[in-house]
């Protein structure tokens, strides 16, 4: 049985915990660079199976050796960092045409991106941990997906718009660095935790 109650919840508590996480950083990294049409299909389709796992796993997801995942999240924000900074042609300021990119590589793209760094993050444990609470898979679901795909959206939008007024080359380099921060963040967790 649907609760919206339940789903309305869970919405506020996800969404307020991945807003001012790396999703929002990846999408508009990726919607400043590509159709945000196609990275969104992509994200999104993370996001199902982020929800879809932790759902299943209820909160055994909290057993997930944490500092292993943030050993493995510090390493990915390092690359895409490197990636970011080491990347050349970046004198290119407009966004691809869809043309330039397929749905399948920009939406592939963007789904790997969010299904690795995602993985046994705060929001999955989190909503593992509602779905053993309430016992309303459903609920929960629709709630930390709706949640998942608001953020995913602002990032996106926030890109396509950031990229009116600031130049792509700063708006990477600034990513960057955040991912630098991030990585190391992550690895400090890693090793200290």
């Amino acid at each position: 049985m649907f609760s919206f109650t339940i789903a309305a919840v869970v919405f506020g508590v996800v969404f307020l915990a991945e807003l001012p996480d790396k999703t929002a950083l990846a999408g508009l990294m990726l919607g400043t660079r590509y159709r945000a049409s196609y990275v969104f299909a992509g994200v999104a389709a993370a996001f199902l199976v982020h929800v879809a796992l932790a759902i299943a796993a209820g909160s055994v997801l909290t057993l997930l050796p944490h500092r292993w995942v943030q050993g493995v999240v510090g390493v990915l924000f390092l690359a895409g960092a490197a990636v970011l900074l080491f990347r050349q042609g970046d004198d290119e300021e407009e966004v691809k045409k869809p043309a330039d990119q397929s749905f399948w590589k920009v939406s592939g793209a963007g789904f790997m991106m969010i299904l690795v760094a995602e993985f046994g993050d705060l929001t999955q444990i989190m909503t593992a941990n509602l779905a053993a609470r309430y016992d309303a898979p459903l609920s929960v679901g629709v709630g930390a997906v709706l949640a998942l795909w608001s953020v995913a959206a602002l990032g996106i939008l926030g890109g396509r718009t950031l990229m009116k007024y600031v130049p792509l080359r700063l708006i990477t380099k600034v990513a960057a660095c955040v991912m630098l921060v991030l990585a190391g963040l992550s690895l400090y967790e890693a090793i200290a935790g």
